[in-house]
């Protein structure tokens, strides 16, 4: 099993933990690898926002809370160096 905390689709939950995603581990792994591109880190997240309504709505569970989920969290800032 991968220790990523990658999405599983279609429902949107990280294959590790199974919190939704981008769960905590996931978001401090993007917020690192993005840390010198931030507008690229919230242009990557709102292509997955976009997916996973696709897939959530499709499912039958059309969500309310994806734009906090994928995007307002990024808001914070990188981590330290």
């Amino acid at each position: 099993m991968t220790s990523e905390h990658i999405t599983e689709r279609p429902q949107w939950d990280c294959r590790v933990c199974g919190l939704s995603w981008p769960c905590p581990a996931a978001r401090g792994a993007l917020l690192t690898e993005y840390r010198d591109f931030p507008s690229l880190l919230r242009i990557y997240l709102t292509a997955q926002m976009y997916e996973a309504l696709g897939d959530l709505t499709a499912l039958g569970r059309p969500p309310s809370d994806l734009h906090d989920r994928f995007l307002t969290w990024t808001r914070d800032g990188p981590p330290p160096r």
